[in-house]
This record gives C-alpha cells, structure tokens and sequence, in this order.
C-alpha cells in the first residue's frame, strides 16, 4: 500500500495551503469513496494482524498475579539486595528469599507493603515479582538442626 496515513485516517490528501478548495461535484466521487474504504478495511486488517503479533510476543513473558491479602505470610526475594545480606558469605551459599513476613496493606494490585524489621534498610512497599506466599512445614514433618562438621587436618 502506497497511501499516507493522513488519507487513510482523513480520506484525502492533505492540504498545502495553496490549493483552491472546489465546491462543485465530481463525477468519480463513487468510485473514490469505494477506493478509500478499501483502503482503510486493508489497513485495518494490518493494523489488527501486526497487534495480535505484538500482544503474542509480549504476553510471554507475562504472568498471572497471585492474590494477596492484608496478613498473608510471604517470603521475600533478596535477589537484588545481596550487599546488605552477604556479609562475607560466598554467593552461592545465601538464600534466595528470607523470612516470612506478614503483608500489611495491598498498595496496588502489583504492589504490597511488607512489616519488615528494622534490620532490613529497604522500602516496606515491594512488587508483588519479588514475593512468594510462604509455605510451612509440613504437619508432623520434624526439623533438625544438622551437628557442625570437623574436618581433622593432618599434621606434617
């Protein structure tokens, strides 16, 4: 399609300035008005098929919100927070989320304000991206503190 999108939008050419405008009738003024709504059903069709394309390729990487309430427990991802948690902890041996705190008020549908401690130097309100419910232990699933590993080291 070789139209400007002022005479698909308009269904005329856009004016300079120094054409006369003509009061009289034309005689292809049918086959004209014919012509334009074609052109407008095709760009319309393009239109529609280019915004199912952009919506496929950008729902996938969209996901359903879990629905929070105000006193839900949630665990909190430190993914970006690691500076403050490390402390001289290799990287890979930290937690991914921590704690379990309670939500204290739903700010928007993709945020919530967490009770944090005083501890933890970041704003209370969070995405809802970087919080899982919290699950707890099973029932009648025991937790056991592992005893402390020694390694003996030879002597030379």
């Amino acid at each position: 399609m070789k139209t400007s999108p002022f005479k698909v939008n308009y269904r005329q050419n856009s004016r300079m300035g120094f054409e006369m405008k003509k009061k009289r009738r034309y005689k292809g003024v049918e086959k004209f008005v014919t012509k334009i709504k074609e052109i407008q059903e095709k760009t319309k069709v393009a239109l529609e098929k280019a915004q199912k394309k952009i919506k496929k390729y950008t729902d996938r990487k969209r996901a359903e919100v879990n629905e929070y309430k105000v006193e839900d427990l949630v665990i909190f991802s430190i993914k970006n927070l690691k500076y403050q948690i490390i402390r001289k902890r290799t990287n890979k041996l930290i937690e991914k989320f921590v704690g379990s705190y309670k939500i204290k008020k739903i700010v928007l549908t993709n945020a919530v304000e967490l009770k944090l401690p005083n501890m933890i130097k970041i704003h209370p309100v969070v995405n809802v991206s970087r919080i899982h419910k919290y699950v707890g232990q099973v029932e009648g699933q025991r937790r056991e503190q592992l005893a402390s590993v020694i390694i003996e080291r030879e002597e030379k």
